[in-house]
């Protein structure tokens, strides 16, 4: 179990715990730490814990916590004309642009079908990612109404006061 493990490291000794944790996982430990740095455990854990004020609000896989199962970003300088092929394909729930590109909500069809479809129509595409970030997710879940109902911290993950995360990453969460 670790507090703020990458609290005052500089950038090469970040990328050293990073995969000091990973091959702890990876050999089948599981790893708990806690954190308010939401953009390294979003990169290095697989599941979280959000907690606020003493009570679990979420738990699951960093993605299902996102919520970007089922949506991506896809970045692209010709956004309209993105929406317009997305929409004419099957298993594409929906398409919408943002800045920098194009908010693909899909069912049933892999985002490499997704690119490889807008690149066949001549739509350039820079780059493809997460719909979301977890620091957005975690700051949803705890502004929301009735974020102190939330399940007690029976876990023993509790904080005692105020918001916390943790992550956690291999074995079972």
């Amino acid at each position: 179990m670790l507090d703020e493990p990458m609290n005052g490291l500089d950038p090469p000794q970040i990328r050293e715990m990073r995969d000091v944790l990973r091959d702890y996982a990876a050999a089948g430990r599981t790893v708990i730490l806690s954190s308010h740095l939401l953009g390294e455990v979003e990169q290095t854990c697989t599941h979280v814990v959000v907690m606020h004020e003493g009570r679990r609000l979420a738990a699951g896989p960093v993605a299902e916590i996102i919520g970007d199962a089922g949506a991506l970003m896809v970045g692209t300088l010709e956004p309209e004309h993105a929406v317009a092929v997305l929409r004419a394909m099957d298993g594409i729930e929906g398409a919408e642009p943002h800045p920098g590109g194009v908010l693909v909500h899909y069912d049933g069809v892999p985002p490499s079908a997704v690119v490889a479809a807008l690149v066949g129509a001549g739509v350039p595409v820079d780059r493809v990612g997460p719909s979301g970030r977890l620091e957005d997710a975690f700051l949803a879940l705890i502004a929301a109404p009735g974020n102190g109902d939330g399940a007690p911290g029976d876990d023993g993950l509790a904080s005692p006061a105020g918001s916390d995360l943790v992550g956690g990453q291999g074995g079972a969460p």
